[in-house]
């Protein structure tokens, strides 16, 4: 027969020495299969090859056209079926990338037929700016800026004529890269119509259709903040441009024009703001000095808040930080260009997308 024991409890010390970190499962890393692999690889082969081969403006049309489409089409599949509804939202996209193609170019050629007696005027408000210069700089340098608007005009040709094949390869290389475009946007409509869901496939064709929904994922996020950035961007330049100036200074030339250049190339990351304020500034020296200085200090100032906008948007959609995509860029714009620079925030976004996915991040 056991005794009670009616000794206290000791009291118990609790042991505070330091214990080795083991990771738990949920820290582990993940285990993939070699189909799964393949798939990860072939995906960077793709973004390489993309940029290599030159064809990112029919990947970045593509994957719009596919966006548009998809964005679309649920509001019109409570009329009609899925598969008539991509087909009406397909229609619907052609005619207005179409129509807005037309009429832009129908208004841009207006615009100049209407503004002849402008251009000459700014040539000659040129003139002005150059012989107003001409008293500060050196005149081993003033002897070769023009006299006069014909000799101004003499120089624009003879400086045509010396670089003929340049102005002919880079017309051919606008051809080639607008029919890329096109064929880029015949593609996604395809895609998109051919979409399915709920559909048994091998494992290959899983993986590669998971990699391709991520990357189109990662499109979607960038390219509508780049578009609510652009808008932005556009609200205060037109302000600026058709508000502000014209009270301080003389209106520029082409005001309008430029506010609809500055929202479309806007929708180009980080190049678009430098095309189009080349663009405004260079066209502001034509008016005057105190101008062109204006709208320079204007433009600095839209900038430093664009870098806000950038952090708040851009990152807030892709879990990213600001210094995060500046790196991305400078390393894309260092390995192939300007179209690295572009392609940065979407490649880098889809990167982070499939590490948050395989719990690496």
């Amino acid at each position: 027969m056991n005794k009670r024991n009616d000794a206290p409890d000791e009291p118990q010390v609790r042991d505070l020495r330091p214990r080795p970190v083991r990771l738990t499962s949920d820290m582990s890393l993940p285990k993939l299969s070699a189909v799964e692999i393949g798939s990860y690889l072939a995906a960077a082969a793709g973004m390489w090859a993309v940029l290599r081969l030159n064809l990112l403006g029919a990947l970045l049309a593509g994957m719009l056209v596919y966006q548009l489409v998809h964005t679309i089409a649920p509001l019109i599949e409570r009329r009609m079926s899925g598969q008539r509804a991509r087909w009406a939202s397909v229609v619907l996209v052609s005619i207005v990338i179409v129509g807005g193609l037309t009429g832009l170019t129908v208004g841009i050629i207006q615009h100049f037929e209407n503004d002849v007696p402008g251009v000459q005027k700014v040539m000659a408000q040129m003139m002005t700016f150059v012989d107003q210069a001409r008293g500060h700089i050196p005149e081993a340098v003033a002897g070769y800026l023009p006299v006069d608007v014909d000799q101004l005009k003499r120089k624009a040709i003879a400086l045509m004529h010396e670089h003929a094949d340049q102005l002919s390869q880079g017309g051919k290389n606008a051809a080639r890269i607008f029919g890329q475009i096109v064929i880029g946007m015949i593609i996604g409509a395809i895609v998109a119509i051919g979409a399915q869901k709920n559909v048994q496939r091998l494992p290959l064709s899983t993986a590669f259709v998971t990699r391709v929904a991520r990357f189109a994922d990662a499109f979607r996020r960038i390219v509508f903040a780049q578009v609510k950035i652009s808008a932005i961007n556009t609200v205060f330049t037109a302000l600026f441009l058709l508000v502000i100036l014209p009270i301080f200074h003389s209106t520029l030339p082409f005001a309008k024009l430029l506010v609809i250049v500055t929202f479309v190339v806007g929708l180009l990351p980080v190049i678009g703001n430098l095309i189009s304020n080349t663009l405004i500034v260079a066209i502001a020296l034509t008016v005057s000095l105190p101008a062109a200085i204006t709208a320079l200090v204007f433009l600095i100032l839209i900038h430093k808040l664009e870098y806000f906008l950038n952090a708040r948007i851009v990152g807030g959609e892709i879990e990213a930080r600001t210094w995060e995509l500046l790196v991305a860029m400078l390393v894309m714009e260092a390995a192939f260009g300007i179209p690295g620079v572009i392609a940065a925030p979407i490649f880098y976004a889809y990167i982070k997308r499939e590490l948050i996915y395989l719990r690496l991040v």
